[in-house]
């Protein structure tokens, strides 16, 4: 379905345009749109198109598989039946007389097969405030059946209707042709929307037979008064969206008892927040998923802006959901050095039986991984987690989401920033966090090597590396901070330190007064060059707009303003 060429733009209003969409935007700041969100937007719908041709994909596949299993058992029921009560038959009757007539009707297989009916999907989109993300749901995703499109403010949901409408997805009548006598057909709303609670709208799709395909949740702030409903309303195998912007709350240690109340964990204070926030979230949604027997397989996490976005995967199995135990870990960060040490929760123990099946055992994680001071520069450590410890990305989903959005540049419009961002995710490692070779350098109170010098000093002592989408100039590694340390002081051999600038209860000294277990080979390696450093991709956002941030809440205002009002 395409949107109107021309557009009727009422007074009072101005018309806000978006790819294929357009919405009206009244003086008043009733419903709350953030133009610097197109890159969610777009993002967004690429990925549930990805996530569409994937389930169909997956549905094709398990409807073929059952054909063949039919028409294998409709051509061996007549002659292998038969052969089967041939031994055993006390009649004296022969296999011929046996058979069945060839007179009547047969089944040879040459009947016209039937063909694979796509998959049709429902969106939820629970807090929708001026419907564009909906609008732009249904025009840009093929196979949608409807979207659902709720918020309980009154402003926001007359808005919407409105924004319907002028995109033309509304519900009407057909005209019928002159002369006849049949009745108007009606056209069903591609948009349905809803006034509501979004936490009671998704209550209500809890039921297997009226679950939905895709859930969207993008509040103003914290998702997790809604995370509850929403991993129970989501079909098997279906997807959910989820936005957060607190990151005070997540990426901080302003406000611990917010964010533990909010997402279950403590939160860091190191470089490597931005990541921990995407793990505080995981965890909260692999959680409250478990409570109701389900799972979450986390397709493509990013940290954008003051924001992070989430896209996971739900399913039904119990034995998944036991395997969260092992995917779930507490960390100790340092106060000075800022290396962390992870201590699992549980541990899987894998029993062969003779028969050769086998048997999984869950048990509790030995602990603690570290003393009470940092082994490296002997400051206090910090408890942050538990979190999400397993992968964030799945990179064959993020593959794909690339490939289409490469294939499809001319539909987005943040299609540069979106392939780079995606070529980065994709090359990530799945190791927690990452680090700055510039913060490292400031811990030894020395010159800073560059990039590509670090990660070949790690790449010859046999570490796996690879870029970090959440942070400029980032490195993740399979190497420990220990490790990382011993390559910056075979630097600092080569690159002195004056000692005398340096306090003497800094940490630095403890750093410092360690000798290198190796030395460090800072030569380029031919693997420091990944394939997404080869082209100039747009991998880190530049401030868009002067006065760039998160917007104003809905229906705010400011005293000062309300008081001159008066």
């Amino acid at each position: 379905m395409s949107a109107p060429a021309a557009f009727t733009v009422p007074e009072g209003f101005t018309l806000h345009k978006e790819n294929t969409s357009a919405i009206l935007l009244p003086s008043s700041n009733d419903a709350f749109l953030n133009p610097v969100q197109e890159f969610n937007r777009d993002l967004s719908v690429a990925c549930i198109r990805t996530w569409g041709e994937l389930v169909n994909a997956e549905k094709e596949r398990k409807w073929r598989q059952a054909a063949e299993r039919r028409a294998k058992k409709a051509a061996e029921g007549g002659a292998g039946a038969h052969k089967a009560k041939k031994p055993r038959s006390e009649s004296g009757k022969t296999s011929e007389e046996a058979a069945p007539s060839t007179d009547g009707p047969k089944d040879d297989g040459t009947k016209p097969q039937a063909e694979f009916k796509p998959h049709q999907f429902v969106i939820l989109e629970a807090l929708s405030a001026t419907g564009l993300r909906s609008i732009r749901y249904a025009h840009e995703i093929p196979l949608v059946k409807y979207v659902i499109a709720n918020d309980l403010s009154p402003a926001a949901v007359e808005a919407m209707r409105r924004n319907v409408e002028l995109n033309d997805l509304h519900e009407k009548e057909e005209p019928v042709p002159e002369g006849s006598t049949e009745k108007p057909k009606v056209r069903p709303a591609k948009v349905r929307v809803n006034e509501g609670d979004a936490c009671a709208l998704m209550y209500n799709h809890r039921s297997e037979r009226n679950r939905v395909d895709v859930v969207d949740l993008d509040p103003y702030g914290t998702a997790a008064p809604f995370i509850d409903g929403a991993v129970q309303c989501v079909n098997d195998g279906g997807l959910l969206c989820v936005t957060c912007t607190d990151m005070s709350v997540l990426a901080t240690t302003n406000y611990p008892e917010k964010c533990f109340s909010n997402y279950g964990g403590a939160p860091v204070k190191a470089e490597y927040c931005h990541e921990a926030a995407l793990r505080l979230v995981l965890h909260t949604l692999a959680t409250s998923a478990a409570r109701y027997g389900r799972y979450v397989q986390p397709l493509l996490s990013l940290s954008i802006d003051f924001y992070v976005r989430l896209f996971v995967r739900v399913y039904t199995a119990p034995i998944e959901v036991k395997k969260v135990f092992s995917k779930t870990a507490v960390y100790h960060v340092c106060s000075g050095c800022q290396s962390f040490y992870e201590q699992p929760f549980g541990r899987v123990v894998e029993q062969v039986s003779d028969k050769g099946n086998v048997n999984l055992l869950f048990k509790v994680h030995q602990g603690p991984p570290v003393s009470e001071r940092c082994p490296e520069c002997n400051s206090a450590l910090h408890v942050a987690g538990p979190m999400w410890s397993g992968p964030i990305h799945n990179k064959e989903f993020v593959s794909s989401v690339l490939a289409h959005v490469e294939a499809n540049e001319d539909k987005y419009g943040t299609s540069a920033r979106m392939k780079g961002m995606l070529t980065v995710a994709k090359e990530e490692l799945d190791t927690p966090f990452y680090f700055t070779p510039s913060k490292i350098a400031s811990h030894f109170h020395c010159v800073c090597p560059s990039l590509d010098e670090t990660a070949s000093a790690l790449l010859h002592a046999g570490h796996k590396v690879s870029r970090s989408h959440a942070c400029a100039g980032s490195l993740k590694t399979s190497a420990t901070y220990a490790d990382i340390h011993d390559i910056f002081r075979s630097w600092v051999k080569k690159h002195p330190v004056r000692m005398d600038k340096v306090s003497e209860n800094s940490p630095t000294r403890q750093l410092l007064s360690k000798e290198p277990t190796f030395e460090a080979n800072f030569m380029r390696h031919p693997e420091s060059v990944t394939a997404s450093s080869k082209v100039k991709l747009v991998r880190y956002q530049q401030n868009p707009t002067p006065n760039w941030g998160p917007g104003a809440k809905p229906g705010a205002k400011r005293k000062r303003g309300q008081e001159g009002d008066d």
